[in-house]
C-alpha cells in the first residue's frame, strides 16, 4: 500500500481529527510530505477537510443550519465561540468577504469547549490573527443545531452580547 493510501485510510478510520504532524511521525516522513499527499488526495476527489485540530473526512452535517453575521475584535473571539457552543450550536466554519479575493472560508468544526480551547491554543501558539481581522471584525458563521429554537436562542444570545450584526 502506498503512502497516500495509508494517509486516506488513517484519516477515514480515525474518530478524531488527525494532524499532519501525527501522520508524518506515524509514517516516518516530514509534515510537509503529508501536506502534499493530502493536496494530491483532494485533487483526486477525496473530501478531506483541514480543521484547526487536524484532517477529517467531510461528512454530511446533522441538524439544521443557519448562517449568522457577527462582528467583534479578536479579544472577543473565544467568548463568541463559547457562547454558540454553550447554547447548543456546532460551529461549522467562518466566512469573510475579502475585497480582493472574494469569499474566504475557514473550516472550524467546533462542537465543544475542548475544541475551542485547542483552537485558541493554536491561535496563540502561532500568533495568528482571525480571518475577521481582514474585514474589520465582520464575519459569518455557519452554525448547526438540533432545532430552529436553538438557533434562535443562539442568535438572541449573540445579540445580547453585542456580537450580532444587524
Amino acid at each position: 500500500m502506498d503512502r497516500k493510501q495509508k494517509v486516506i485510510e488513517r484519516i477515514t478510520q480515525s474518530e478524531k481529527p488527525l494532524s499532519a504532524s501525527a501522520l508524518a511521525k506515524e509514517l516516518g516522513v516530514s509534515r510537509q510530505i503529508i501536506v502534499g499527499d493530502v493536496a494530491l488526495l483532494r485533487a483526486s476527489g477525496h473530501k478531506i477537510i483541514a480543521t484547526p485540530r487536524g484532517y477529517v473526512i467531510d461528512q454530511p452535517s446533522l441538524g439544521i443550519s443557519k448562517t449568522i453575521a457577527v462582528k467583534h475584535d479578536d479579544k472577543d473571539m473565544e467568548k463568541e465561540l463559547n457562547l454558540i457552543i454553550d447554547m447548543g450550536g456546532y460551529i461549522e466554519n467562518v466566512i469573510v468577504e475579502h475585497p480582493v479575493y472574494g469569499e474566504i472560508k475557514g473550516n472550524m468544526k467546533l462542537k465543544s469547549r475542548y475544541d475551542i480551547l485547542k483552537f485558541m491554543e493554536k491561535v496563540n501558539n502561532y500568533d495568528a490573527t482571525s480571518l475577521s481581522s481582514l474585514t474589520g471584525g465582520v464575519h459569518l458563521h455557519t452554525i448547526y443545531a438540533d432545532s430552529t429554537e436553538i438557533l434562535d436562542r443562539i442568535e438572541e444570545a449573540l445579540k445580547e452580547n453585542g456580537f450580532l450584526l444587524e
